[in-house]
């Protein structure tokens, strides 16, 4: 019969954790499932459509639970809607317009998968599962390309109002004339590809200071 020490003792010397297992295996199923939800939206004919939203409505439900903001994905569809209608219209006239919609749908059911990921999986966590399967460098990119989206999300608010507030017509009303769109390009997207390579500079020279890549065992991703 073995003690609690020895028990304590038995799980030191396994090496790993069963709550960093659990995390590691819930990990690395999440970003299977986000990969075939996200595949599937793309790839599905339109009669399983509604089986998919079904899917992603459960997403949506338990990325609220864990206190994400639905207000992202209300704003990717908005814009998405407005532009990809607004090309319809001009290119196909109303036969297309519900193609259209269709196509908007498939670009939300793409994209709800990664925002639930991003909820619900801490960065670290996601990068350590990459390494199982990709070199490190490789999982930090792709790690830091997750952790900057909300900080980009933020970004992009913060230029856009200030745009707005120096007479852009950016507004919702101004770009229903596609004369306006250039501005959009020119006052918003510009600007934020240009922040977008300024921190990834940033990014990288904070990694080259850490030594990053110099072992070939990292310690950081510890959880």
């Amino acid at each position: 019969m073995h003690s609690r020490g020895s028990r304590h003792s038995h799980h030191l010397s396994c090496g790993v954790h069963p709550a960093s297992r659990y995390e590691g295996t819930f990990t690395s199923a999440s970003l299977i499932l986000v990969l075939l939800l996200s595949s599937s939206a793309f790839m599905l004919p339109d009669r399983f459509l509604m089986t998919l939203c079904a899917c992603n409505f459960v997403l949506v439900l338990h990325g609220v639970y864990r206190k994400g903001s639905v207000t992202v994905l209300v704003k990717v569809f908005s814009v998405q809607l407005a532009i990809t209608m607004a090309l319809y219209y001009l290119l196909h006239g109303q036969e297309q317009m519900l193609q259209g919609l269709l196509a908007v749908l498939r670009v939300l059911l793409a994209f709800i998968p990664g925002w639930w990921l991003s909820v619900t999986c801490a960065p670290e966590k996601i990068g350590r599962v990459l390494t199982w399967i990709l070199p490190a460098k490789w999982a930090f990119v792709i790690t830091a390309s997750i952790g900057l989206l909300p900080l980009m999300g933020k970004e992009m608010r913060d230029i856009y109002q200030a745009q707005c507030l120096r007479g852009a017509r950016i507004t919702p009303k101004a770009l229903r004339d596609p004369r306006n769109w250039h501005e959009l390009v020119s006052c918003v997207l510009l600007p934020l590809l240009i922040q977008l390579l300024k921190l990834s500079k940033q990014m990288a020279t904070a990694a080259q200071f850490r030594y990053y890549g110099t072992n070939d065992k990292p310690t950081y991703w510890k959880f």
